[in-house]
C-alpha cells in the first residue's frame, strides 16, 4: 500500500545465502557458494560439539534472545572459552556468594557439593584431568574431562549420558568431553550442562554485541523450565554473574591493548607449549590430555590469521593447518 503498489518485488527482495543446511536442527547458512559444505566444514570435532546439546534428550529453545554489548575485542570473548584459568580468581566472590548452590537443579541426580576451600578447591582446579580436541578450521573442544575426579564441580545433571542412543553417537571420547565446544570463528556451545550458545558478533575492533541462545528439555515440567530459565539469565547473559566477571576482564584487556606501555610488550602464550601430546586410537578422534592450557586457544588464532591471510575459499582450503599429528 505504502509503495502503491509500484515495488518490484522480484528485484528487492531479500538477498538469499548460497547455501544453507542443518545439522540436528541447528541451522547454517552462508553467503558464498564456494564454501565448503556444512558437513565438511564441521568436520569431527564441530559435529561432536552440536552432539553435546542435541543429544541432551528432545531439546526446544527458550522464547527470546539476550543481546548486549561489551566494549571488548571479540577474540577476547572467544579465548575466554577456553580459559579454565580465570575461574578460581575471576569467580571467586561468585563463587562465595553460594551462586554454585543456587544453580544446581531441584531433585538432580548428582554428587554432593565440594567441601573444599576456595583455595583449596583453585588448586586442584589446575590439576584436574582435560580433555583437548581440535578441528579443522580453527573449530575446538577444550577444558575438564567428564570423570568422577571433576564429578564434584559439576552444576548439572549429567544422566543423559547413560542413554545408548547418545553414547553411540558420542563414541568413548566424546562421553568423556565436559567442556565448551566452539565452532569457528564466534559460535560458542557451553558445556553440555548449560545447553546454551552465544554468538560473539564484532561490532568493530573495541565492541562486540553477544547473543545467548537458551535450551531445555521439551519434556520438563513447568517448575524445571522456570529452573532453566533462571539459571540462563543469572550465570551468562547481561545479568549473569559470571557474564559480568568475565565481560569486565574482557573489556579492560581491550582496553589496555591500546596502552602506550602496554603495546610495547609481547604477551606470553606458552602455556604447556610442547607438552601436548595428541593421543590417536581407536576411541576417538585425535585429541590431547592434560591440563589447564592454552592449546585451543593457539588453535584460534592460527585459524584466525588463516583466514585474514587467504583470498578466498579456495586459497583457505590450500593454506589452513590441519588437525596436528604428534605434539603442540
Amino acid at each position: 500500500e505504502v509503495y502503491h503498489e509500484e515495488l518490484d518485488r522480484e528485484n528487492w527482495g531479500l538477498i538469499k545465502a548460497a547455501q544453507m543446511d542443518t545439522y540436528k536442527g541447528f541451522v547454517f547458512a552462508n553467503m558464498d557458494a564456494e564454501a565448503p559444505n556444512l558437513n565438511d566444514y564441521l568436520g569431527e570435532i564441530g559435529r561432536m560439539s552440536l552432539d553435546l546439546v542435541a543429544e541432551r534428550g528432545n531439546v526446544a529453545i527458550s522464547a527470546g534472545i539476550q543481546k548486549y554489548i561489551i566494549p571488548c575485542n571479540w577474540k577476547l570473548a572467544a579465548d575466554n572459552v577456553w580459559d579454565f584459568y580465570h575461574p578460581g580468581i575471576t569467580h571467586a566472590s561468585s563463587a562465595m556468594s553460594g551462586m554454585n548452590a543456587r544453580l544446581r537443579p531441584p531433585n538432580a541426580k548428582m554428587p554432593p557439593p565440594p567441601t573444599q576451600t576456595p583455595a583449596a578447591n583453585r588448586s586442584s582446579r589446575m590439576t584436574s584431568a582435560h580433555l583437548i580436541l581440535l578441528g579443522e578450521y580453527g573449530h575446538a573442544l577444550s577444558g575438564p574431562e567428564n570423570n568422577e575426579e571433576n564429578a564434584a564441580a559439576r552444576l548439572s545433571d549429567e544422566t543423559w549420558r547413560e542413554k545408548p542412543e547418545a553414547q553411540a553417537v558420542l563414541g568413548p571420547v566424546g562421553m568423556r568431553a565436559n567442556s565448551h565446544p566452539h565452532i569457528f570463528p564466534n559460535m560458542w556451545i557451553t558445556y553440555p550442562g548449560f545447553a546454551q550458545v552465544s554468538m560473539r558478533m564484532p561490532k568493530g575492533p573495541m565492541k562486540t554485541e553477544i547473543w545467548w541462545f537458551s535450551f531445555h528439555d521439551s519434556h520438563m515440567d513447568n517448575e524445571m523450565q522456570a529452573y532453566a530459565r533462571d539459571r540462563a539469565m543469572h550465570v551468562f547473559g547481561p545479568a549473569g554473574m559470571l557474564e559480568q566477571d568475565d565481560g569486565e576482564n574482557w573489556g579492560q584487556s581491550t582496553m589496555g591493548m591500546r596502552g602506550v606501555i602496554s603495546s610495547k610488550y609481547p604477551i606470553n602464550y606458552a602455556m604447556s607449549l610442547g607438552h601436548g601430546e595428541i593421543i590417536d586410537d581407536e576411541t576417538g578422534p585425535p585429541r590431547i590430555e592434560g591440563h589447564v592450557n592454552e592449546h585451543a586457544q593457539l588453535w584460534h588464532y592460527r585459524a584466525w590469521s588463516e583466514w585474514m591471510a587467504a583470498e578466498n575459499w579456495s586459497h583457505l582450503q590450500e593454506i589452513h593447518s590441519r588437525v596436528p599429528e604428534d605434539k603442540v
